[in-house]
């Protein structure tokens, strides 16, 4: 701090170095100007051309000066800036002293406390000490009168301690309001003075008791049975004094727990009412979305999910807050068991007690014994037992009161209880110590005074052998004064005037003496008083710089005045001319100033129109029609400038015209005139005209005086717009930011224009007052110089007058010097002892004073609370210590003090409470008015309220209304219906209503405003109408609120007809007439503001020209006092005669004087001795009864000077309360402006927070529109898919339709041949076998049966896949896009309902906020209003110290000049009495001489007879003997006048001290005299603060009444409406259950295919991954396999036609030839084959017979799908395709055995593998069987795809069953094929076994749709199947383990 502080130090003093440099150097250009200006007139120049040059270089001159003082401008405006800067931090300084004073505030409640435990034990003493000395009077016969005293005295303790109880609950708050602040301070100064009271009572009785034992012999026993009984009494006081303590405190424990309960709860209930308004919602949600007619697809199970886990997440919420619920009972049930086992601590303890009281009881009952077996007196038996029982019964009803009070606080109190018995044990323990340490000092003390009466028995006897050695000098003076007298008896006039004069200069030395004393006692209290005030000067640090400025300029002032004086006899002659210009000049300047007043009239007329131009421009809604109307004010407002700167400049022309006479000035001022556009120029003329006047000496001062006033006036004016322009930024902070910064430079402009009117001003008043103040001076001047002419002629007089009489008077003064020389000398060294003994009884009594206030800080210290005896005998010491020695050092003259000062206190007192009942009358009037003002406007204001909620309440239901006809109801969010109404028009298309919507809205948010408006303008005008009680014209601004009233009430009216009239419709007319209201309330603020200002602007004017006035008057009266000295002081020095006679009475007055006093000091003396008599008389004799009448005058003596004490102490604690004050208004003030900062910074952040949601909802919208084009373009990408793959289903199935057309044909050709062959063949072979032929045509017809059974199968599967897949593409495509449509709408309704949550939740959390905000806001601005008031409070105080410091530095200016004119008078007076005396001394000279030739003469004729010779020589001898004698004379003169001139010297240094103490006297009492008028102001400001904020209470209280009742109401709305919510709730949730009953069916069959397509969906999205894959790396190889398949196809339909060709012709041959034959012998070959082949194709599968006749090409076909059909199966299976293929080539069983027996080596394998050259192993992967599940789980994805690929593809065929009637010939395919392939080729759905995998396209032999077996389901989700609209690619066999009826199960599943 100390680092920070010298920093600030060394920058204030640098700063102010840089401004002391700057005003240094431009008062050097000011010199150097006045002296280019002067030297002017010396070059005359006579051409026209020679002049223009002249004055353009002196333009120039003028010009640079001109840019050198701007750049200086620019330096101390930053000077200003940076001590802005320091102020600032100067201002936290401020605030941790405050928090110091704080503090100091908490200790003085804690001294209360203790000062009133010891007025209570002051009390109890009092009272005991009164029954003592009544019972020690009495006798033994009246002791039980104690008893009842000691009840009477208990009672009234009681009866006194709930008082005091009621008090201390105060201290139990943890704020204190400034109520509580004075209430303390009252309690602390009535306790102080009843202590002083109660001290002195107790230091009475005492004396008494004293008095009273010493007469009594055997009362010793009846002292200790008093202690005794004291300490009871003592005790039991505590005990009660303690009880209530614990009570109340038990009291505020129980109300903190309380309020923290009542806080617990409340926080709840809030969070339990934000839960039920969540669920509300939540189930107002649901039942909206329930209630809104959806499609039957849709489906609200997400919404149901989320409104179960909001519930959920609640229900925990609540669960975490029953938890921390139950952790916090725990505690508090721990806490209670603490304080349970410290309670029954408490109690153990209180057992002690009870025991310790029981031994008390013991040890009274042994000190009764004790005096029974003293005394054995019966009476005092009977009386000691009365006492006993009594003591009993108190004792058992206090063990009863604790019994009650330990179960009162059963509760966990007994903390307090505990600590408060171990405070008590100790404050026992402290006090015995502290009686023990004061019995010691009262031994001490008494052995001291012991000491001290006999130092002043020795003193008086000192000072009666001074006494006898002065007697034996005067007595030697008397015999001396006779011998004069026998032989000089001429010479007794100027002895009785030399004894005279002696004893002037011995009273003027006591009067020194005793002066000094007072002025040391004046000192030390005016060390203390300023010590005080230091903390004032230091905030008057910032006025004593601005004073230190005036002080340069005064002393710049000085030195001209110098100058003046040295030029004063040059300028003599021209004083009359400069003194006819100067009327003139007086005159011009009586016109500027009407002017000037004028033009201030037609500035506030501008003001006006500028504020009516700012309302218009806030009317116009455009910001280019507001930019537009704020540069026209500013053109007007330059214009105006423009105005009063012409005017000005014809001003300063007319006074230029004046004062300067040559035509060169006035060309100057008239291409000035020119110049005069902007700022630099106007101060360039100023400091030309400035010049001028210095050029003339004479006006520069006044009117720099007048131009000061001005720029304070401007600069207020200035300030008033600042804060106008403020409020009007404040008011428009709503704009746009375009606006604002085209007000920020409109309002920069005006306050530019606004300060160079101000300096303007400034300059003119400056120079007014430089014209007014050399006037003054040159008047005192010329009236000196005629006095030091008079004076210098009249000593010219006198010094020849001396030298005349020097010579006379110096022989006869020189035997009397010698006399009183040696009397002085002996005078001398007596006062110097008397001054040793003076100072050493100073330093004795300074030790004393230390050493009692030393004892003063011990007992005032906390811990010493009772035993007050010891400030009692201090106290007593300390007065007669103080009398005794009072009465050594001169008693009479401080006794004569106090009286004066007694007096003058009386005086001041009577005066100040007179001044105070006048001041309570014209309060209580004040008080009056403003209550009626008060209710009156409360009233009206009410009114408005009431009117204007009515209007709004109109307003809502015009809008409810509105959203009603506008806006389909809408279930749900009741938080903010207009957000939702809003939305809800958006989405319906109502424009037009939402347009008027919107407008309602915006009525709605402007009656708010209004209503925050119209509150504003109720404080507002609260704050002036203390203002208009305050100021003198309240009746006008009276009138004005009322009209503003009127106004109010007719736009009530209006708005009352505008909405009945827009209940019809209309709203765009209501929205504008509220807009014009609105602006017309903006108006109506401004001028509220504007009459404010103009009012404190006038205020201040009215103070300003009082206090100049004041001055003017003061400065008249001291100039009419000191012409009218020095007219009698000329008329006295033109009549000697008169200066004779008045010396001679001047002479006789002072002796007169001087008689009185020691008339005065012997009466005086008198009465001191008597009382010095009396005190001793009081002190030996005890029993008499004069010393009673002695002590009743020194308690009367002492009470009057407590009385003193206790007014002093009063006057510094109201000094502290008032200096505390301010400080904690500085603090809250500092404190209210950060918190106006961090509520604005709220304000802001909160506006950024809405200004980002905006931002942010705005880009949700925008993306949730992007996501909703990406979604329709993807569903259009979709449906081109599903397009594309429809046309290629349709394309497949045309095909395979072709396929099963060309099948069918040959089978039934087959079938019709087959039949008359047969029959044919019958009897053509007769002779074959019969069993045989039996035996196959049983099989033949078994076999057709079967066939039968299988095609009717194979239709029905395959309408069934037909219908199938046609529903599955319908349902698909309709279940995708009503997925896409469901989920499109859920999307919609959630982001809206999540959109209006987040805004209704926001716009609540603002409303909210706004609310705390304007309320804190409010709150702010009443504080802020209130330290307003206390800164103009402050400001007028300093304004006064000022005035009571200049009217000091006057009143030291009078006292010095009266000074001088006593000096010079007494000089006159000096030099009358020299000459007087030596003229007296001349006239015994031609007396003696006339004697002695008178004698010569006679002699002369005796001795003519004689002879001639003898006379000769004899009057030759006498004229030796006379020239001798004249030499003798002429050395006594020259003696005598050295001896008188000495003496003159120390008489005028006497009198010149004499005149110092008294001038030093004067200053000092009026210090007091303003000190005490000061505090008395102090006091009034204070009074009129509490009765502020008393008022300020009250108007609060009535706030929190409204607020309850209105809480009150709002809590019952509340109510109501959730107990209606919760029945639509219960009744909704019951429409809700219905309808969920009746949409659950659909919801069933919906959950299916939903579950289908999310599936499919997932799976499709996956395989397309991996699909993608295997496109990228097989697609080559699959389009080649592709187009080889078409031409496969091509060419197997071309063979399938011929060899339908083919068939039909063979079988026509065959019917034709001998078919029979050939048939038989075919099937016979054939029939071997198979039933070779039958054994080994029943492990493999089915076989179809196609293979075995086939032709060249065909054979070829069925090579290659064999060969291929090698290296699809796996290696296991590998041996019996081998074989199968070695059938088919026509090899036997054993070769290909063989053959595989060598496999691993060289066998088939190995050269199949060498002969494909590994391409085999490449194309085709080792793929193992199929795994089971957990491998499927834990292996990848591309692994499980491999293996599912290669578990399809393993060929596991069933024996083929082949009768005879189906073998065909080669040339017809079979049926079962082609009609496979082609239900293969249709649906996708068919069994797996009856396809022939080597000859199945790829694209058939994956069945997608069917199930990978019964654990399918488990697999991974691409193991699921994929829809048949999608490509698929490998071809890969199907497993025989999956049949079809597995399949169709698997699909019918799914």
């Amino acid at each position: 701090m100390s680092s920070w502080l010298g920093g600030i130090g060394s920058g204030l003093g640098q700063s102010l170095g840089q401004v002391g440099g700057s005003l240094s150097s431009f008062t050097g250009q000011i010199s150097n100007f006045t002296k280019d200006m002067l030297l002017e007139g010396v070059e005359e120049v006579g051409d026209a051309v020679t002049e223009l040059q002249v004055s353009n270089s002196k333009l120039a001159e003028v010009e640079a000066s001109f840019t050198t003082q701007k750049s200086e401008y620019d330096r101390l405006r930053k000077l200003y800036a940076e001590l802005e800067e320091k102020l600032e931090a100067s201002e936290i300084q401020i605030k941790a002293q405050s928090a110091e004073y704080r503090t100091l505030l908490q200790q003085k409640d804690v001294e209360i406390s203790h000062l009133k435990a010891r007025q209570s034990g002051l009390q109890e003493e009092f009272q005991k000490l009164q029954h003592s000395a009544q019972s020690a009077a009495i006798g033994p016969a009246m002791l039980p009168v104690t008893t009842a005293s000691s009840t009477t005295t208990s009672s009234s303790v009681s009866s006194y301690l709930p008082q005091h109880s009621g008090s201390h609950q105060g201290f139990h708050g943890d704020e204190m309001d400034l109520s509580d602040v004075i209430w303390s301070q009252q309690e602390i100064n009535r306790l102080s003075t009843e202590v002083m009271r109660l001290e002195a009572e107790v230091a009475h009785w005492r004396r008494m008791s004293q008095t009273s034992a010493a007469a009594g012999s055997g009362t010793g026993d009846q002292g200790e049975i008093l202690k005794l009984q004291r300490t009871i009494k003592d005790l039991r006081e505590e005990m009660s004094r303690e009880v209530d303590e614990h009570q109340h405190e038990l009291a505020a424990v129980q109300d903190s727990q309380r309020q923290k309960m009542a806080d617990i709860t409340r926080r709840h209930r809030d969070e339990l009412a934000e839960y039920e308004e969540r669920i509300e919602e939540l189930e107002e949600q649901i039942q909206s979305g329930g209630s809104q007619p959806t499609s039957p697809s849709d489906s609200k199970v997400p919404e149901l999910q989320k409104t179960i886990s909001s519930l959920q997440e609640a229900a925990d919420q609540r669960e975490k807050q029953l938890a921390e619920l139950s952790a916090s009972l725990e505690e508090a049930q721990r806490n209670e068991a603490s304080l349970q086992l410290e309670r029954d601590d408490a109690l153990e303890e209180n057992a002690g007690l009870l025991q310790n009281y029981t031994r008390l009881q013991a040890s009274v009952t042994e000190l009764q014994t004790r005096v029974q077996e003293q005394e054995g007196k019966a009476l005092q038996k009977v009386q000691l037992e009365h006492e006993i029982q009594a003591l009993r019964k108190n004792l058992a009803a206090s063990e009863k009161e604790i019994e009650r009070l330990s179960s009162l606080t059963a509760e966990p109190k007994e903390e307090v209880e505990h600590a408060d018995i171990l405070e008590l044990n100790t404050i026992i323990g402290t006090l015995r110590q502290e009686k023990e340490v004061l019995e010691q000092e009262k031994l001490n003390l008494q052995e001291r005074l012991k000491k001290a009466e006999d130092q002043t028995v020795s003193n008086n006897e000192t000072d009666s052998g001074e006494s006898e050695a002065l007697e034996d000098l005067r007595a030697e003076l008397e015999r001396r004064e006779k011998v004069l007298r026998n032989t000089e008896e001429e010479r007794d006039t100027l002895m009785s005037e030399l004894e005279e004069l002696d004893r002037q200069n011995q009273d003027a030395t006591q009067h020194m003496i005793s002066v000094k004393g007072q002025l040391k006692k004046a000192e030390a209290e005016l060390t203390s008083l300023s010590a005080e005030l230091n903390t004032t000067k230091d905030k008057n640090e910032a006025l004593k710089q601005e004073l230190e400025t005036q002080k340069e300029k005064i002393s710049q002032s000085a030195f001209t005045l110098n100058d003046l004086h040295m030029g004063k006899q040059q300028l003599e002659g021209s004083v009359k001319e400069l003194k006819d210009k100067l009327g003139h000049a007086q005159e011009q300047n009586r016109e500027a100033r009407r002017e000037i007043a004028e033009l201030k009239k037609t500035l506030q007329e501008r003001e006006e129109q500028l504020s009516v131009a700012k309302a218009e421009q806030d009317q116009a809604g455009d910001r280019a029609t507001e930019v537009q109307g704020a540069n026209e004010v500013l053109a007007g407002k330059e214009r105006e400038l423009s105005d009063l700167r012409r005017e000005l400049d014809e001003m300063r022309s007319s006074q230029e015209k004046v004062l300067s006479e040559d035509y060169e000035l006035k060309m100057e001022n008239r291409r000035l005139k020119e110049m005069k556009e902007s700022q630099g120029s106007l101060k360039r003329t100023v400091l030309e005209k400035d010049t001028r006047i210095e050029a003339l000496k004479l006006e520069k001062t006044q009117l720099e005086g007048e131009l000061r006033q001005a720029e304070s006036k401007i600069t207020q004016q200035a300030k008033q717009y600042q804060q106008t322009i403020e409020e009007l930024t404040r008011a428009r902070s709503m704009d746009a930011s375009a606006l604002q910064m085209e007000h920020e430079r409109a309002i920069k402009l005006n306050q530019d224009k606004d300060m160079e009117i101000a300096q303007l001003k400034r300059d003119m008043e400056q120079v007014a007052s430089d014209h007014r103040d050399t006037n003054e001076m040159l008047s005192i001047t010329v009236a000196g110089q005629k006095q030091l002419t008079d004076l210098l002629q009249e000593k010219d007089a006198f010094t020849e007058t001396l030298k005349q009489n020097a010579s006379d008077l110096q022989m006869e003064m020189e035997n009397r010097i010698t006399v009183m020389t040696k009397e002085a000398e002996a005078l001398k060294q007596v006062l110097d002892e008397k001054e040793k003994q003076v100072g050493g009884m100073k330093e004795e009594n300074s030790h004393l004073k230390e050493e009692i206030d030393r004892l003063r800080d011990q007992q005032s210290r906390p811990q010493s609370l009772a035993e007050p005896r010891t400030l009692d005998i201090i106290t007593e010491l300390e007065t007669e210590i103080t009398q005794l020695k009072a009465s050594r050092s001169r008693l009479e003259d401080e006794v004569q003090t106090l009286r004066r000062t007694l007096e003058e206190q009386q005086g001041s007192l009577l005066l100040s409470q007179q001044s105070l009942q006048a001041q309570q009358t014209e309060l209580e009037q004040a008080h009056a008015r403003h209550q009626q003002t008060t209710q009156n406007y409360d009233r009206l204001i009410h009114a408005r309220d009431e009117e204007i909620s009515n209007l709004q309440q109109m307003v809502d239901q015009l809008s409810e209304s509105r959203s009603r006809a506008d806006s389909p109801p809408v279930q749900g969010d009741v938080i903010l219906q207009e957000e939702k109404t809003q939305t809800l028009n958006q989405e319906n298309g109502n424009e037009k209503h939402d347009l008027s919507k919107v407008e309602i809205e915006k009525l709605v948010r402007g009656i708010k405003e209004k209503e925050t408006e119209i509150s504003q303008l109720n404080e507002k005008n609260l704050s002036l109408t203390k203002q208009l009680d305050q100021l003198v014209v309240s009746r006008d601004e009276v009138g004005k609120l009322s009209q503003m009233i009127l106004q109010k009430d007719l736009e009530i009216q209006a708005l009352h007809a505008r909405v009945s009239m827009g209940v019809g419709g209309g709203h765009n007319q209501d929205v504008l007439f509220l807009q014009q209201q609105l602006q017309a309330y903006a108006v109506e603020r401004e001028q509220v503001l504007a009459v404010l200002n103009e009012k404190t602007r006038e205020n201040s004017q009215l103070r300003s020209d009082h206090h100049r006035l004041m001055d003017m008057i003061a400065g008249k009266e001291a100039a009419l006092v000191k012409l009218q000295q020095e007219n009698q002081r000329l008329s006295n020095m033109s009549d000697p005669s008169g200066s004779q006679e008045m010396f001679k009475e001047t002479i006789q007055n002072l002796s007169r004087i001087i008689r009185e006093k020691d008339i005065e000091i012997d009466a005086l003396t008198q009465k001191c001795q008597t009382l010095v008599t009396v005190l001793q008389t009081s002190g030996g004799e005890s029993g008499a009864g004069s010393g009673g009448v002695s002590s009743n005058q020194f308690e009367e003596l002492l009470q009057e000077r407590d009385t003193l004490k206790q007014q002093v102490k009063k006057m510094e604690e109201w000094k502290q309360q008032v200096i505390t004050t301010v400080k904690n208004m500085q603090h809250e003030s500092a404190q209210l402006q950060e918190e106006l900062i961090k509520l604005q910074g709220q304000v802001t952040a909160d506006s950024d927070c809405s200004s980002k949601l905006t931002v942010d909802y705005t880009r949700l919208i925008q993306s949730y529109e992007q996501k909703e084009r990406r979604l329709g373009s993807l569903s259009q990408e979709l449906a081109q898919v599903q397009q594309t793959i429809t046309q290629l289903s349709t394309t497949k199935e045309v095909l395979l339709g072709k396929l099963d057309s060309v099948a069918q044909t040959p089978e039934a050709v087959a079938a019709q041949s087959s039949a008359p062959s047969l029959t044919v063949d019958a009897p053509s072979h007769q002779t074959s076998p019969t069993a045989d032929s039996e035996r196959l045509q049983d099989e033949v017809v078994r076999l057709r049966a079967q066939l039968a059974e299988k095609d009717n199968m194979i239709r029905t599967i395959q309408e069934n896949n037909h219908r199938l897949s046609n529903s599955a593409s319908a349902s698909e495509s309709e279940q995708r896009s009503q997925a896409e449509e469901t989920r499109q709408v859920r999307e919609r309704l959630d982001a809206l309902q999540r959109s209006v949550r987040e805004k209704d939740l926001l716009i609540k959390s603002k409303s909210d906020q706004l609310n705390q905000v304007s309320e804190s806001l409010r709150n702010r601005e009443n504080d802020n209003e209130v330290l307003k008031q206390a800164v103009t409070n402050l400001k007028e105080r300093a304004l006064i110290l000022e005035m009571d410091g200049r009217k000091l530095k006057e009143e030291n200016e009078l006292v010095a000049a009266r000074s001088r004119e006593k000096e010079s008078e007494f000089r006159a007076l000096q030099e009358t009495n020299m000459q007087v005396s030596l003229l007296l001394r001349e006239k015994e000279f031609e007396m003696s001489a006339v004697s002695e030739k008178a004698a010569t003469m006679e002699k002369m004729l005796k001795d003519k007879d004689q002879g001639k010779t003898g006379e000769l020589n004899q009057l030759l001898n006498e004229l030796k003997s006379m020239q001798e004698k004249a030499v003798l004379f002429q050395q006594e003169r020259d003696q005598v006048m050295m001896a008188l001139k000495q003496k003159q010297m120390e008489t005028t240094a006497v009198q010149t001290e004499l005149h110092h103490m008294r001038d030093k006297e004067q200053r000092l009492n009026l210090e007091l005299e303003r000190l005490r008028n000061h505090l008395l102001e102090i006091e009034d400001s204070y009074t009129r603060e509490a009765l502020a904020a008393e008022d300020r209470e009250t108007e609060l209280r009535r706030r929190v009444a409204m607020l309850d009742q209105k809480l009150a109401t709002s809590s019952n709305a509340v109510e109501n409406a959730s107990q209606h919510a919760s029945m639509q709730v219960e009744s909704l949730q019951e429409q809700l259950n219905g309808v969920v009953k009746q949409r659950d069916d659909a919801l069933i069959h919906l959950r299916t295919s939903q579950e289908q397509v999310n599936q499919y969906a997932v799976s499709l999205s996956n395989l397309q991954m991996v699909l993608e894959q295997f496109q990228q790396e097989e697609k080559a190889m699959y389009s080649a396999e592709l187009e080889r398949h078409k031409k496969e196809k091509e060419e197997w339909r071309r063979k399938a036609q011929r060899l339908e060709d083919q068939a039909s012709a063979l079988q026509i041959n065959l019917d034709e030839a001998n078919a029979a034959l050939d048939s038989a012998s075919r099937l016979t070959d054939q029939l071997d084959l198979k039933e070779e082949q039958l054994e080994e194709l029943k492990r493999q599968g089915e076989l179809q017979p196609e293979c075995f006749q086939l032709p060249t090409s065909a054979q070829k076909v069925l090579m290659r799908n064999l060969f291929l059909g090698y290296f699809h199966t796996p290696k296991t299976k590998r041996a019996d395709v081998l074989r199968l293929m070695g059938s088919v080539l026509g090899l036997t069983r054993e070769d290909v055995d063989k053959m595989l027996v060598d496999d691993g080596r060289h066998g088939v394998t190995g050269w199949m593998s060498s002969w494909l050259g590994g391409r085999g192993a490449q194309s085709v992967p080792n793929t193992p069987q199929r795994p089971t599940s957990g491998q499927g789980l834990n292996s990848s994805f591309s692994e499980m795809f491999v293996k599912f690929l290669e578990i399809e593809s393993t060929p596991s065929l069933p024996a083929p069953r082949l009768p005879v009637h189906d073998i065909k010939p080669l040339g017809a395919p079979p049926s079962r094929r082609t009609s496979g392939a082609a239900s293969r080729a249709a649906a996708l759905g068919k069994r797996p076994g009856e396809s022939n995998p080597f000859l199945a396209p790829r694209s058939a032999a994956v069945p997608l749709l069917a199930g990978s077996g019964s654990g399918g389901s488990g697999g991974h989700l691409l193991m699921k199947p994929i829809s048949d609209a999608l490509p698929t690619f490998t071809p890969v066999p199907v497993s025989a383990e999956a049949s079809a009826g597995a399949v169709l199960k698997d699909l019918l599943k799914q």
